[in-house]
């Protein structure tokens, strides 16, 4: 059997899946479909989209994209990011349209598809699901722009809240939510749901990581801590659900 713990691209886009599916090694989280629809941040959103699932309006762009047509189309400020990249990898947060074309040219450096997506503010949450149940919702608040990789894996002033604060019916709505997002995509076992919250208490699906990190200070495992199970039991629970 295999744990996988591979991130990015060749770990959670359905390559090592597709070869341990060929091999006949059971291995846990979502499947080939799954996991390389839940990489690619396009087709998850268009996807969402057709099962009204909310998500932030965005559109793809290019060499040949009108940026200033975007900008007005999609207002500022915005967010640009690569279609099949994970940790934040090459998104930006821009304010002009010449940041715009900027941040695009970074983020076309890790993919040849990218996005602009209507930046949505207010507080970011995150949901781990466990064997087809939401776990405690985690409140999410960092001094950066945004959630960015510095955030996620270098910086020590992110604050997590787990209680997330919400009122228990609110929670219990977002829950349902990201496990609507998570089944649309086909997703299995485990995973991690993110999602913003406006200012009008309207929500956002913004991606699902089919591979979440597993450390000591990751989000799943904290969440897990506040449903009442320990590091190993919640190992022990998704290898079970291989």
């Amino acid at each position: 059997r295999a744990f996988n713990v591979l991130h990015g691209q060749g770990g959670e886009d359905g390559v090592i899946q597709g070869v341990l599916e060929s091999l006949k090694i059971p291995y846990t989280g979502s499947g080939v479909l799954a996991s390389a629809l839940t990489m690619d941040k396009l087709r998850s959103k268009q996807l969402w989209q057709g099962v009204g699932v909310p998500t932030p309006a965005f559109k793809i762009i290019s060499k040949r994209t009108d940026f200033a047509q975007v900008v007005e189309q999609l207002g500022l400020p915005l967010m640009v990011k690569p279609v099949c990249e994970g940790s934040s990898i090459g998104m930006a947060k821009v304010e002009s349209v010449e940041a715009l074309q900027q941040a695009w040219q970074v983020a076309a450096q890790f993919d040849g598809a990218v996005i602009a997506e209507q930046w949505i503010e207010g507080e970011e949450y995150t949901i781990a699901v466990l064997d087809g149940e939401a776990l405690p919702t985690i409140r999410l608040r960092t001094p950066h722009g945004f959630y960015d990789f510095e955030a996620k894996y270098q910086a020590n002033d992110t604050e997590y809240r787990c209680p997330c604060g919400l009122d228990p019916d609110k929670e219990q709505t977002l829950q349902q939510l990201a496990l609507k997002a998570f089944d649309a995509l086909g997703c299995e076992g485990w995973g991690r749901v993110d999602l913003m919250l406006d200012g009008g208490g309207d929500p956002w699906l913004l991606e699902v990581n089919t591979v979440p990190g597993m450390t000591d200070h990751s989000l799943v495992p904290m969440a897990a801590e506040a449903a009442g199970l320990s590091f190993n039991q919640l190992v022990l629970k998704i290898l079970q659900r291989m």
